[in-house]
């Protein structure tokens, strides 16, 4: 084995070793770890296989650690993940010191991984080639934009079809977020089809494409519709415009509540926007499961700015592209909310990898 398959296959080898002789006196099995983590053993399996091995996402490395920390994980009759409150000083200092191993392995493992699929030696793969924004050659792709009420659209100059200089595009509420995501979907998918709806010109066709919606829940029916039918998603964006602090984004977590909302800064009548709370979501379509869905939303459009900006700007994307795997790796689905600031009429685009930027992170780990 050369030194560089050695490093590639090191954290299937030692996820295989911590099961067979992690303790020498016995042996854990793969139909165990499955009870412990609520995965199949398939999945386990293409964890510690080291021909066609699958880099586990770090939430699972967070349960080998904690599972291998201590024999109590097998004290029961049903193999568990004790939680981190269960243990002793020393089984604590064993689930640091496993942690720290397996996270340094997987990134190795992630490194090697990028560079078979066209990241060059020393260096991350270019999201625009690599990241979320591409999809398999040839693959049809949506993006179904929030579109302004007809009655606000009637103020708009050239915005009435009856003009001779009418915009159709002026109908799009999300324009800067729409130009910029265009561009790059065209860039990232040179061989695909990349259409361009608003919800009053939607075809049947077009939901079982890759879809991206852009845009929130009060301008953007389909967004409205498609979080309303994800029942497990805990964020619910609350379009209160009315209410004593505006809109806001709301997270529960068990008995909690959160609410997260913009700053804005009033004088008499107007309202300055100092940060913006926005929303990246990534999962299966769920009209067709071969295909993905992608929303991008704000409270105000310049979060959804801030929030395509996230995988579209050259100095970020990589970053954050790099940030979502190694945080997400193969989860079915995964959402960040999102601090969006706003420097006077510009965008800042969130550096994910900088926890003031993020304030909640959410999976759905069954198919990871």
């Amino acid at each position: 084995m050369s030194g560089d398959d050695s490093a590639r296959t090191a954290l299937a080898r030692r996820l295989r070793e911590l099961r067979d002789s992690h303790w020498p006196d016995l042996r854990v099995t793969q139909a165990q770890l499955r009870e412990a983590f609520g995965v199949s053993v398939p999945l386990i399996s293409s964890w510690e296989s080291t021909t066609t091995a699958k880099i586990p996402p770090l939430h699972r490395l967070e349960k080998y650690a904690a599972f291998f920390a201590t024999r109590r994980s097998l004290a029961g009759d049903v193999p568990r993940v004790p939680s981190l409150s269960e243990l002793t000083s020393d089984e604590l200092d064993q689930h640091k010191k496993l942690l720290a191993e397996l996270t340094r392995l997987r990134q190795t493992a992630l490194r090697h991984q990028v560079t078979a699929e066209g990241g060059g030696p020393g260096g991350p793969a270019d999201a625009l080639t690599t990241g979320p924004w591409h999809f398999p050659e040839g693959e049809p792709i949506t993006i179904i934009c929030s579109q302004i009420p007809e009655k606000e659209r009637a103020r708009i100059p050239f915005a009435v079809p009856s003009q001779g200089d009418y915009i159709e595009l002026y109908k799009y509420s999300d324009l800067d977020s729409l130009f910029e995501l265009w561009g790059h979907l065209r860039a990232a998918n040179p061989h695909s089809q990349v259409t361009l709806r608003a919800t009053e010109d939607l075809r049947s066709d077009d939901l079982t494409t890759h879809v991206a919606l852009l845009g929130g829940v009060d301008y953007n029916e389909v967004t409205a519709s498609t979080l309303a039918r994800m029942s497990e998603l805990p964020v619910r964006q609350v379009p209160d415009w009315d209410g004593e602090r505006g809109p806001y984004f709301e997270v529960g977590e068990g008995d909690d509540t959160l609410r997260h909302h913009p700053t804005t800064v009033r004088s008499g009548d107007s309202v300055r926007l100092l940060e913006d709370v926005a929303f990246f979501y990534r999962g299966v379509n769920p009209d067709n499961r071969e295909r993905t869905l992608t929303i991008c939303n704000g409270m105000y459009a310049r979060g959804v700015y801030g929030a395509v900006r996230a995988l579209t700007d050259a100095r970020f994307r990589d970053r954050n592209a790099t940030y979502l795997r190694e945080r997400f790796g193969d989860a079915e689905s995964y959402s960040i909310l999102m601090r969006v600031r706003i420097e006077g009429r510009v965008v800042v685009t969130p550096d994910w990898t900088q926890e003031s930027f993020r304030l909640h992170e959410w999976s759905d780990a069954r198919g990871a």
